[in-house]
């Protein structure tokens, strides 16, 4: 698979994901820790995708959607951004809200997808 389909295959399989340098557990940076720490006080289960052991990953997720730094933080398919918009929209709570409204639709979606098979 492609280096960019697999970028967006788990942007798009995943109602929340942060690109970061480590893991939420083991952060490899500053601006990854606090971003993970944001999320994680958002209280619901998110992806992560380890940029460092993904060369591929690491190289051209800044041309996905032309953002060139990490963290990056998606939310429904969408670049949230990265630390400094996350530990806002964390203070301010809307990352909150946005993330318990993804999961909440994620887990809708299953539930539909279970009914219907």
């Amino acid at each position: 698979m492609d280096v960019m389909d697999r970028i967006d295959d788990a942007v798009k399989s995943n109602p929340v994901v942060i690109f970061m340098k480590g893991t939420p557990q083991l952060p490899q940076c500053g601006f990854s820790s606090r971003a993970a720490q944001a999320l994680m006080g958002c209280g619901e289960e998110f992806a992560y995708v380890n940029v460092l052991t993904d060369p591929e990953i690491f190289e051209n997720l800044p041309r996905y959607a032309n953002w060139p730094t990490f963290p990056q933080i998606y939310i429904n398919g969408e670049l949230i951004g990265g630390c400094d918009i996350t530990l806002e929209m964390f203070e301010k709570g809307e990352l909150q809200k946005m993330v318990k409204e993804a999961k909440a639709a994620d887990k809708a979606d299953e539930s539909k997808e279970d009914a219907e098979s």
